[in-house]
């Protein structure tokens, strides 16, 4: 039976629009003090951050960065950088890691009891001599992250508000139980990322502990294949402790010793201080990489090397400063594939090094440059999400056509913005057997060049006589 009338039809476009991957989004494993948390995330289960107040209220805060290294980062991340967001994966568990602190008097000033920060504020029970109080009518318990402490305020409609001792017992966390194996596990649930955030990150952390080659090697791992899949890179530092590397010259061992020579591994040395606050330097640099991607517009395609970090001396993980001479500087970034700091003329203190830890037993130009392989990353996640919703349809001509005119259009928007020197997608008869078109099987060869950093300019000077003959000739 006809139709009648006239009727309008819509065709799917030819071209589709990227779905361009996240650039500079870190994942970052460790402890933080939760139980402080007003709006707990699960432990154990990736957690989105979005600025400073939404990190605290699901993550809680603390100066002690050697007991909750999550803080040193959230710190460096939101208020130093003022990048965002960040990915945290918490693996201290209060209700696990935990010890009783028995009943014992305190010394009420203003009519406040100091606990320590490791107090879970639920627990809290306190008694005026023989008299137990309860809790919201005779006190308060809060955290006050200026003095890293747990605070019990007398309320002054309640019975005990003139009190001059009280006792009082409490759970308290104990982040020292947090293990090796828990960081391991805390890192293999980026895989969750995509269920439990909607995002994949590309950037690793552990600061505290990716200088163990168990995590390290586990951080590589996972950045060679989020999910299967993703890409991204890794950010591990060098021990600076008394057993790790206290001087330059001890790190090309060190790197050998812990093989510190992945493509997808950063290496990072020594730590860095801001007044009384010290840093991981892979903490630093994560923000700084971070900052550098949204000034490019999220692309990677520029080294984090020679731009700012947030900083006023180089040290070691006691606190001794460590002062490296240029010369020094050369061989650390230059011959030995690391990244540090430097400050050097009138340019303030910044990170120096262009290379991935693969440097300088790999030199091929897509593995050992940090900006040109993260575009190598940044271009195929682009290129999985893009092109996600294209499987299953027919594998005809003209899906074909749209997989290449949407390929070819955007990188050559990347040409165009010299983000990408050259950039082109082929379908190679070569590449594509009769065979493999039969079982859906399609090969598509992705052409790109990203700039490599300019890390020397030679200038020749050269006495010219010709100038004098000219010059003073009559």
């Amino acid at each position: 039976m006809a139709n009648l009338g006239i009727h309008v039809l819509e065709q799917a476009t030819a071209v589709s629009v990227p779905v361009v991957a996240d650039s500079g989004l870190p994942y970052v494993t460790g402890a933080a003090p939760i139980h402080t948390a007003s709006k707990p995330g699960k432990v154990n289960t990736p957690i989105l951050c979005t600025d400073w107040k939404d990190a605290v209220a699901k993550l809680g805060f603390s100066y002690d960065w050697d007991a909750y290294p999550l803080c040193e980062f959230m710190y460096s991340h939101f208020q130093l950088f003022g990048c965002q967001p960040v990915i945290f994966c918490n693996v201290m568990d209060p209700a696990a890691m935990k010890e009783e602190a028995a009943a014992k008097e305190y010394d009420v000033e203003e009519h406040r009891v100091r606990l320590p920060l490791a107090a879970i504020g639920s627990t809290v029970s306190v008694t005026n001599g023989e008299t137990a109080l309860e809790a919201d009518e005779d006190y308060s318990v809060y955290y006050d992250d200026k003095t890293d402490s747990c605070v019990v305020e007398l309320l002054e409609t309640g019975s005990a508000y003139e009190a001059a001792k009280l006792s009082v017992s409490y759970t308290a966390v104990k982040p020292d139980e947090v293990t090796l194996a828990d960081i391991v596990e805390g890192v293999g649930h980026v895989d969750d990322c995509m269920t439990a955030v909607g995002k994949i990150p590309d950037t690793f952390c552990a600061p505290a502990w990716s200088h163990d080659p168990v995590v390290a090697a586990v951080m590589a791992t996972k950045s060679a294949g989020i999910m299967g899949l993703f890409r991204g890179k890794c950010l591990i530092d060098a021990d600076c402790s008394e057993n790790g590397v206290t001087e330059y010259s001890q790190l090309p061992g060190y790197k050998n010793k812990n093989n510190f020579v992945d493509e997808n591994q950063i290496v990072c040395w020594p730590m860095v201080k801001l007044g009384d606050y010290k840093f991981h330097l892979s903490t630093q640099l994560a923000g700084l990489m971070a900052k550098v991607d949204t000034l490019n517009s999220g692309c990677p395609y520029e080294s984090p090397s020679n731009k700012a970090l947030k900083m006023d001396t180089c040290c070691l993980a006691d606190g001794m400063e460590v002062n490296l001479s240029w010369p020094q500087v050369n061989i650390v970034a230059g011959d030995y594939g690391v990244v540090t700091a430097v400050n050097f003329l009138v340019g303030g203190w910044v990170a120096k090094g262009n290379y991935t830890a693969c440097y300088p037993g790999n030199t091929d130009v897509k593995d050992m440059f940090i900006p040109v392989s993260r575009m190598f990353d940044w271009v195929g996640n682009t290129l999985i999400r893009t092109f996600w919703s294209k499987l299953d349809k027919p594998m005809n001509r003209r899906l074909i056509d749209s997989i290449l005119d949407t390929c070819n259009i955007w990188l050559s928007g990347l040409v165009g913005t010299e983000r990408l020197l050259g950039a082109r997608a082929e379908m190679l008869e070569s590449e594509n057997n009769l065979l493999d078109l039969m079982a859906g099987i399609l090969h598509i060869h992705i052409y790109i060049t990203p700039p490599s950093p300019m890390q020397q300019c030679d200038f020749i000077l050269e006495y010219d006589v010709s100038y004098v003959e000219s010059a003073l000739a009559a």
